[in-house]
């Protein structure tokens, strides 16, 4: 019945994408997607109540990637000709295996995990399924949203909608987010991805009562880091290919200062702070969910740059973590170098701070280490103001640049790891312990002196004079 309705519709002329679960081509999509590291990838569902806003995506039953640029040349008609209500579902993580897996493609329908998308996307009069986008377009669609409508985006609580009123005539982009970590073990990803459904289900139930046209988007933060569990896959019967999968290491991107342009990037592996021997890990925080992170604060110009990253009910109050750079020319480099002049905390109206002026280079460079921390085992380039201070910091394989940025990317960095390494030293002076051995046996070869004089039975004796 589905697929007639969907037939019916392309034959009235309405342009519009199957959904992931009327896809019998849906499979060989996941196996291309994993062949070009499908890990990197996230889906995106896209409908609407408006129709003719998209037309189907050529390239997606070929493995295709869709790139920023090419994901802009979808959203931006929708933008500009669709409703100015516009939903954004942004999921913890999601890729296409979750739809496989879950979504009743081999068969099992009745025990299908969204149930409320696929109505969604069998009632909506356009739609638009694009099985995997580039992670760093995705990440960044809160952003191009924002600067498309010309509206910040207001974080919407699904039970909470009711009460809210929109006007269809003015811009508004709700985000709605959607929690599911399968790694957390608290939850299946069935009954996570569920939960999930319903809560679109609420919310496009509450907009239909408005009578509110909208424009919705379906999509995640970042792709997943481990294999779901696809045990009920064909019933369980099988090889089954995506059982094991070699965990990757989450790959945050960094944190970006923009005024008219990126003027301050920031990363790290790790970032980790602690107060009175109390460690908190702020990485997810930082980098994980840059839409909620305050920075507030931050400044930029020539000479100076100002990073500032405030986080509420750290240690049970706001803390604001300051990086406060300089940039200066040198006549004897002849050349500009920036230095991390100190990382200032505020909070509780105190201030502590660390010198950090080992941290700097070229201006033209960023600046990347290993570990910049205030602890000795890991270097402590971060030098406490007082002594001893209350203030732990630890950045694992940090880099910043604060002049000169181009686009969303550090340039070349100027590593603080020596030339000479540890391992080098040890090479070095074993090399010339064994050169000195070597050196002082061939003195002692070369020093060897034969005899001069030898016995002859046909002449006299030697005669030795014994002398007392």
């Amino acid at each position: 019945m589905m697929a007639a309705t969907a037939v019916d519709r392309v034959r009235a002329g309405m342009r519009r994408a199957p959904a992931p679960w009327q896809m019998p081509w849906l499979p060989l999509v996941m196996v291309a997607a994993a062949a070009v590291a499908s890990e990197q990838q996230v889906p995106l569902v896209l409908w609407s109540s408006d129709r003719d806003l998209w037309a189907p995506a050529a390239d997606t039953h070929e493995g295709h990637i869709t790139s920023d640029m090419q994901l802009s040349t979808y959203l931006d008609p929708a933008l500009e000709l669709g409703p100015r209500n516009v939903l954004l579902f942004l999921q913890d993580k999601l890729s296409i295996e979750d739809f496989t897996a879950y979504g009743g493609v081999f068969g099992n329908k009745q025990d299908s995990a969204f149930s409320n998308l696929e109505n969604a996307l069998a009632l909506a009069p356009s739609s638009l399924v694009l099985p995997a986008v580039d992670w760093y377009a995705a990440s960044t669609l809160t952003t191009y949203l924002q600067e498309k409508l010309g509206a910040s985006a207001l974080h919407v609580d699904p039970a909470a909608l009711r009460g809210l009123k929109l006007n269809a005539s003015l811009p508004a982009l709700l985000l709605v987010r959607l929690p599911y970590t399968a790694s957390s073990g608290l939850m299946a990803p069935k009954e996570a991805l569920t939960g999930n459904d319903e809560a679109i289900g609420q919310v496009l139930s509450a907009l239909k009562l408005e009578g509110i046209p909208y424009t919705a988007a379906l999509t995640a933060a970042r792709p997943p880091r481990v294999a779901r569990d696809v045990a009920l896959v064909a019933g369980g019967l099988g090889r089954q290919l995506l059982q094991r999968q070699s965990a990757s290491p989450t790959t945050f991107s960094p944190v970006s200062y923009n005024d008219t342009a990126p003027r301050i990037l920031f990363w790290a592996q790790n970032f980790s702070v602690a107060y009175r021997d109390h460690w908190k890990d702020l990485t997810s925080l930082t980098f994980g969910d840059q839409d909620r992170l305050n920075l507030t604060g931050s400044f930029w110009n020539d000479s100076v740059a100002r990073l500032v990253l405030t986080y509420e009910q750290l240690f049970g109050t706001t803390v604001t973590f300051r990086f406060i750079l300089a940039n200066r020319f040198y006549p004897v480099s002849a050349r500009h170098w920036f230095t991390l002049e100190r990382l200032e905390i505020h909070s509780n109206g105190s201030v502590a701070y660390f010198n950090a002026s080992q941290v700097t280079g070229p201006s033209i460079y960023s600046f990347h280490c290993e570990y910049v921390s205030s602890l000795k085992k890991n270097g402590d380039l971060l030098v406490p103001g007082t002594q001893p201070s209350l203030w732990q910091m630890t950045f694992q394989d940090f880099q910043i640049q604060a002049f000169n940025v181009t686009g969303e990317q550090f340039s070349y960095a100027s590593d603080c790891a020596g030339f000479f390494s540890p391992g080098i030293w040890m090479g070095l002076l074993t090399s010339l312990f064994m050169l000195f051995i070597f050196t002082y046996g061939l003195h002692m070869i070369l020093s060897l002196k034969t005899m001069d004089r030898f016995d002859d039975h046909k002449g006299p004796t030697i005669a030795l004079t014994q002398i007392v």
